[in-house]
């Protein structure tokens, strides 16, 4: 019977459709444009290339391009070793430099940035290693099974793609017959393996791709596996069926995309960038392909001349400030181009601030700002051959037409919202000849022509030259999905008031006549600012944050009707959590007449503030506004707002998308309605895709769905007695999930139920669910892959499950004798010779488990978690009897013992702290001092000075440590609870 593993399905699949050209059946329409003659790659075995183990890349194959490439290195072919000398050092200075700068710095080198004094008379002349104008001038190689830096025991890579002997890309396979095994399995093991343990592989490197024949991610040096992304062909729709991910057709449909030579150079030379995070950090971005195909198709209209327009609707969060960065980056650089001037329309200056940081980060060169009206137009009339951002209404006094040239590029911003008055009219007067090209982060209403009249060319379908909506942006994880839940209806205000203030609100109204509105809409001001409502609404806001929101580590953002209103919750939520808790951040003159003066932030406080509400340290809980940071806001810790003012449509949609940014943890952006908003959606989200109007999924759905899933995941253990505890009861319901494809079904439905139990707690609806949750919880973490395979399918517990399985729970805790199990004759012994060999294995078995998970991340302890799993998948399979497997496993037994005796003191020490924070963090209660390290500190120092090797053997070592104990919890912080003692001392003679 025929086997499949990776070798023989992922990875031969990835090898033939790249080298033996792809196949028409293969080769959909959308990757026509690529589907060129290009000179493809060639399979070379890697035992044919000449290179020694230790070597990054193919000297031989590099010294060749660098004379075939460069007229001066031809002339003196010596040459070659001086330029490889260079090129060498690069990844030898990946220790000190970090794997990003060095990656950033040998991308200069492959750019053709750098230059060498090859001239004739010295002069610096460019260093050319990949020829990007002719690209048949270049040798595609592809390899498998690339080992690095020794033979024996160096790194294994699967796949490595070489341009010029440079290995550009590398790829993980992973087998596509198990469930639990993912393409997140072999990401990993690039980002948490690979890219740590040999970072010198990775300098040269483009991006990274991991498939396990059923779904293909990508990702750049040191991104996070969670935001690698998946390669779509151009028109695939995720509402229209077009993309169809799950199996070996669709992973070679996207190989035969994104792995062509032409895509993965474009991608070097226009698509990467390397910018400055918050933290001051390095980080490497790349494209994800929605801004790859609208970017590209922006360069070939301008190239073409025609059309020369163009609307592009990428849903909030998905990225259009880098769709922009990359344009603009290709635009400005394209030989065909003539030096072309690009301009960046943003409507708002507060939106202003993000592109230009977008655009600062990235360090993009020759970028300039228009300020001013006037620094408008002398750019413009100076013929400035730049990227300018500007505002719309900077043009709104420019004088007839400003520059006449046809090779200026115009990008506009919400693009939807740029018609007021004769702004769009005066622009298009401005630049005569421009091209113009609006992004909108919102679906355009229908009835919106003017939109469509200025951007949308009769060319593309229903007018959009690239759309990229909320579906797929959630299916590609680049946004969340947003939950809503309607609060008591007691706090809302009645329909004709809301109906009063609608009837006021339109797109074009700007901030100075905000206030103006909410005394036109007087009734309801008075309504929305009831000193018995205000405090109602902050008494629920602080609750359901303290509750729902806080113990997963995100922050919130409040939504006021006006500039008074921020005050009064200010002053309201300082009374109940304390001044440092919130902030509010909105429009102020900072005049003496001005009654919001002391409110007014300069633009480098109120970036300060926001840095400082960005970070999960930092005591600020919630920012209140009212009109401010409701587009263009980009803080993926805010996952909650509290939404009281009356909005709809674009403003609506915008400022709800705040909370849908990615963020580790987070499973959806949640929006809480006081003011009714969404009692119907359809009103509230005026647009004709009925998909966006399905933005918003109720709570109340959720509560529907909950027993259900709950009902699924209990009917894998028909007839099991829940109520029993210890190894029976565990034993018991593991036996009900006796194979790996058991477990990988349980595992799915499990996910499904512990994503609703997270969205939903601490709802009074789970209580009757509780006991039952809990005990599945537990199941599901005793059986997870002690390897840690499985990352996608077995994910880690979410904080809330976490909490409540540790909640007031007395498990009867299995022994951890493991040690005493291996070494002791006679217990091996009576073992051997019991009658029942399954039951003592499956104890011997959930024994280990413990043991490995405490070294999880320790690649020793890994790899005998691999082992421990391919002995029961033998096991499973039949070809292991249960006393072979018993002996087995106490083989495997007396190597984890082993092992841990190896493991680094100085390690343990720092486990055994960490366990210890971990155990008072868990029980803090108002009891319980904040000072959780302090007291953790103490406890170290005090047990380390009392004990002495084996002390938990004797009775008078225990009692000195129970000793010190005691004066740390009961004396020295007061905590008289004999809970914690008992656990704490548990804790220290497991760890000590």
């Amino acid at each position: 019977m025929a086997l499949f593993n990776e070798e023989n399905t992922v990875e031969q699949m990835v090898l033939d459709t790249l080298s033996s050209g792809v196949p028409e059946s293969v080769v959909a329409e959308e990757f026509s444009r690529y589907a060129d003659n290009l000179k493809g790659w060639r399979f070379v075995p890697v035992e044919s290339l000449e290179r020694e183990y230790s070597d990054v890349f193919v000297e031989s194959m590099v010294r060749d391009a660098l004379i075939r490439l460069n007229p001066e290195i031809k002339a003196q072919p010596d040459r070659a070793d001086e330029v490889l000398y260079r090129l060498r050092a690069v990844p030898l200075s990946v220790q000190s430099e970090g794997l990003v700068r060095a990656n950033e710095m040998f991308a200069e080198w492959l750019r053709g940035e750098k230059s060498m004094p090859f001239g004739e008379k010295g002069e610096h002349t460019q260093v050319k290693l990949i020829d990007f104008e002719e690209l048949d001038n270049n040798d595609y190689v592809v390899t498998s099974q690339w080992v690095y830096p020794v033979k024996e025991g160096g790194r294994r890579f699967d796949i490595v793609l070489l341009v010029n002997g440079l290995p550009l890309v590398t790829g993980e396979a992973k087998t596509p017959v198990r469930p639990a095994v993912t393409w997140v399995d072999a990401a990993s093991d690039i980002h948490n393996g690979y890219e740590r343990s040999v970072p010198e592989m990775f300098v040269p490197n483009v991006f990274s791709f991991a498939t396990e024949g059923k779904c293909f991610r990508y990702g750049s040096v040191r991104m996070p596996v969670d935001i690698w992304g998946p390669w779509y062909g151009n028109g695939a729709k995720a509402d229209d069926g077009g993309v169809k991910e799950g199996n070996l057709a669709s992973v070679q449909r996207t190989i035969a995309g994104i792995l062509r030579p032409a895509i993965i150079l474009d991608i070097l030379q226009n698509f990467t960038l390397f910018a400055t995070d918050k933290k001051h950090r390095r980080i490497k971005i790349i494209c994800r392909y929605q801004q790859y195909e609208a970017a590209n198709l922006m360069v070939a209209r301008v190239v073409n001349g025609y059309p020369r327009k163009g609307l592009i609707w990428h849903f909030q969060g998905s990225g259009k400030s880098l769709l922009m960065v990359f344009a603009a980056q290709k635009l400005r650089m394209h030989d065909k181009l003539g030096n072309p001037t690009v301009i960046i329309v943003v409507d708002r200056i507060d939106l202003d601030t993000q592109i230009t940081a977008t655009f600062n980060a990235a360090d993009i060169p020759n970028m300039v700002g228009a300020s001013t009206r006037q620094e408008l137009q002398s750019r413009l009339a100076a013929d400035t051959r730049k990227i300018i951002i500007t505002t719309i209404h900077k043009f709104a006094e420019a004088d007839g037409c400003l520059n006449e040239r046809s090779n200026i590029i115009v990008m506009v911003d919400e693009a939807h919202r740029t018609q007021e008055g004769d702004l769009g009219r005066k622009m298009r007067e401005a630049l005569p000849n421009a091209f113009l090209f609006g992004l909108t982060g919102t679906p355009i209403n229908k009835r919106d022509r003017n939109t469509f009249w200025a951007f949308g060319a009769d060319e593309d379908e229903q007018g959009y030259m690239s759309r990229y909506s909320f579906q797929e942006s959630i299916r590609d994880k680049a946004t969340l999905p947003l939950h809503f839940e309607a609060v008591n209806v007691k706090l809302h205000i009645d329909q004709d008031a809301i109906d009063e203030a609608y009837a006021q609100l339109t797109d074009e109204i700007n901030d100075d006549d905000r206030d103006d509105l909410a005394k036109r809409a007087a009734k309801m001001a008075v309504l929305i600012k009831s000193p018995t409502r205000v405090n109602a609404i902050c008494r629920h806001i602080v609750k359901h944050y303290q509750e729902k929101v806080e113990p997963n580590g995100f922050k919130a953002q409040i939504v006021t009707f006006d500039r008074e209103c921020c005050v009064l919750y200010k002053k309201a939520l300082d009374e109940l959590i304390g001044p440092d808790a919130s902030a509010i951040v909105m429009h102020t003159q900072g005049g003496k007449s001005d009654e919001y003066a002391e409110w007014k932030l300069t633009k480098d406080e109120e970036e300060k503030l926001l840095d400082r509400f960005r970070d999960s340290s930092d005591p600020l809980k919630f920012i209140i506004v009212t009109s401010k940071l409701l587009t263009g806001f980009d803080a993926p810790i805010l996952q909650t707002m509290y939404l009281d003012k009356p909005m709809k449509d674009h403003s609506l949609l915008q400022a709800i998308c705040r909370t849908n940014r990615v963020y580790p943890g987070k499973t959806h952006g949640l929006i809480v309605d006081y003011l009714g908003i969404f009692d119907d959606v359809a009103e509230a989200l005026d647009f004709d895709e009925k998909a966006v109007q399905k933005v918003i999924t109720n709570l109340d759905q959720l509560k529907k769905a909950l027993p259900h899933s709950m009902t699924k995941c209990l009917s894998f253990f028909p007839d099991i007695d829940r109520t029993v505890g210890g190894y029976e009861g565990l034993i018991a319901a593991q036996d009900c999930l006796p194979n790996n494809e058991t477990r990988d079904r349980f595992a799915a439905e499990f996910s499904v139920l512990s994503r609703l139990w997270e969205a939903l707690s601490p709802d009074p609806s789970l209580r009757p669910y509780e006991i039952d949750y809990r005990w599945l919880a537990q199941v599901y973490e005793s059986v997870k892959p002690p390897s840690g395979n499985g990352k996608l399918l077995w994910h880690a517990l979410g904080a809330k499950t976490v909490e409540l399985v540790h909640e007031n729970v007395h498990l009867e805790t299995v022994r951890d004798d493991l040690e005493t199990l291996v070494m002791d004759a006679e217990v091996l012994e009576e073992f051997l010779n019991t009658r029942e060999p399954g039951k003592k294995s499956k104890e011997i078995e959930i024994k280990l488990v413990a043991r490995l998970r405490r070294h999880k991340d320790n690649p020793e302890f890994i790899a005998l978690g691999e082992r421990l799993e391919m002995l029961r998948e033998r096991h499973e399979a039949g070809l292991l009897h249960s006393l072979d497997f018993l002996k087995e496993l106490l083989t495997l037994a007396r190597e984890v013992v082993q092992a841990e005796k190896q493991v680094d003191p100085i390690d343990e020490q720092s486990k055994a702290k960490a366990a210890l924070t971990d155990l008072f963090a868990e029980v803090k209660n108002d009891n319980v001092p904040v000072v959780v390290e302090r007291i953790v500190t103490d406890i170290d120092e005090i047990v380390r000075m009392v004990r002495f090797p084996g002390w938990q053997n004797t009775k008078a070592g225990e009692r000195e440590v129970q000793k010190a104990l005691r004066k740390v919890i009961y004396v020295k912080y007061q905590i008289k609870d004999q809970e914690l003692f008992d656990k704490a001392f548990r804790y220290i003679r497991q760890y000590y």
